[in-house]
């Protein structure tokens, strides 16, 4: 059976609940990084714009096992996007490595200014792929959002922090430790494009037709209702300014 996709503004709205009850039940980086975003009217706006053009980018899909697919990749990317910043608060990093590391991936010239245009990317990212959680889980009821997805997201991780490290090795001693790190980088590199591939072609296999749907087949006397619907950064700042 095809199942009618959903449409951008109830995306959008079950995203915005999402952030609301983040902000209030979610874990405590969750209610960091939604109070924040609630907080801050312009990083809310900019956050609300571009998690639409992501949206719009799954609503765009006619049927529902199109849109699970298409909100998996966005998953994906989402978490590629944050890992910047995470490293950066995992790893005790001398203040030339963390500008080494900003210079790796932005263009901006001055450390502040990338740490801060990170910051910000980090916390759309990470607030754009817990929406994504939200959306799989209670409407498209996807099971790739359990185990598969956050298997995934534990070899990114390795992936990510074995690749920084290397490239931000610079004595000697460091050299030789990631020594064998380097050997592994393409092993790693090849297992997370698999995943990535298994995660986009499994399968969806909702376990019954639920609730939100049955609400949109039409009956023929139906009609439409109303849907009801910066500690960190200063931290490291602070410890850069002190090298």
């Amino acid at each position: 059976m095809r199942i009618q996709g959903i449409k951008q503004a109830r995306l959008m709205e079950e995203s915005e609940l999402c952030i609301a009850e983040s902000a209030k039940f979610g874990t405590p980086a969750q209610m960091l990084v939604a109070s924040r975003l609630l907080s801050h009217p312009d990083a809310y706006r900019r956050w609300e714009s571009e998690h639409s053009q992501l949206m719009r980018r799954v609503s765009e899909h006619r049927y529902l096992n199109r849109q699970v697919v298409a909100l998996r990749s966005t998953a994906l990317n989402l978490l590629h996007r944050k890992a910047v910043f995470e490293y950066l608060q995992e790893r005790q990093l001398t203040r030339p490595q963390r500008h080494k590391l900003m210079a790796m991936f932005h263009s901006l010239k001055e450390y502040s200014a990338s740490l801060i245009a990170e910051h910000g990317n980090y916390l759309r990212g990470a607030s754009s792929y817990w929406c994504s959680h939200h959306l799989a889980r209670r409407l498209m009821k996807d099971s790739a959002f359990a185990e598969p997805l956050l298997l995934y997201q534990e070899r990114y991780t390795d992936f990510f922090r074995v690749h920084c490290d290397v490239e931000l090795a610079e004595s000697e001693s460091e050299q030789q430790a990631v020594a064998p790190m380097r050997l592994l980088q393409p092993l790693l590199k090849k297992q997370l494009a698999e995943a990535r591939q298994e995660i986009l072609s499994m399968a969806w296999r909702p376990a019954k037709v639920w609730r939100e749907v049955e609400i949109r087949k039409p009956t023929g006397d139906t009609e439409r209702l109303r849907v009801l619907g910066d500690t960190e950064i200063a931290r490291i700042l602070a410890r850069g300014a002190r090298k």
